[in-house]
């Protein structure tokens, strides 16, 4: 519960411009594969859907000011560019929220991972053309997810 709590502290201050994050705003999955090869999977299902990863930030630092004891916290950013400048093109707020971005982080023998709903955004940015974009953000973020999840 603690490392779950720390997930979602990481995870609302990279979308703090937002109203507060429900569990309905957030996506979640539970792979049984140690972090490691979580973070193999997720990286390799990233670059599978076309996106590139821009970075991986080790968040277990700040953490430890805050007495949580890992080193298995890390938040990957990834993006396709020509989406990105596309979308920030028309709506400039969307900055703030891309590339898009994963908590991964172990938990005892399992690894969970989380991230803000693109579906979340639709509510700050309701223009069609951009909800068409979150909804394949969606699909995909689904599919990565699902990779991760059944990865063996």
């Amino acid at each position: 519960m603690k490392n779950m709590m720390a997930a979602l502290l990481v995870l609302s201050l990279q979308v703090v411009a937002l109203a507060p994050v429900s569990a309905e705003g957030l996506m979640m999955a539970r792979s049984q594969l140690y972090f490691p090869e979580a973070m193999t999977a997720l990286q390799e299902s990233i670059l599978a859907h076309g996106y590139k990863i821009t970075r991986v930030q080790r968040v277990d630092i700040g953490l430890t000011g805050f007495g949580y004891k890992t080193d298995k916290y890390r938040l990957v950013f990834f993006a396709k560019a020509d989406e990105v400048n596309e979308m920030t093109r028309k709506e400039p707020g969307l900055y703030a929220y891309l590339p898009l971005q994963v908590v991964i982080f172990a938990e005892q023998e399992n690894t969970l991972l989380v991230a803000l709903h693109p579906r979340a955004l639709s509510e700050y940015f309701p223009a069609a053309e951009l909800r068409t974009q979150f909804l394949r953000w969606e699909s995909d973020m689904n599919s990565i997810f699902d990779d991760v999840r059944n990865a063996e």
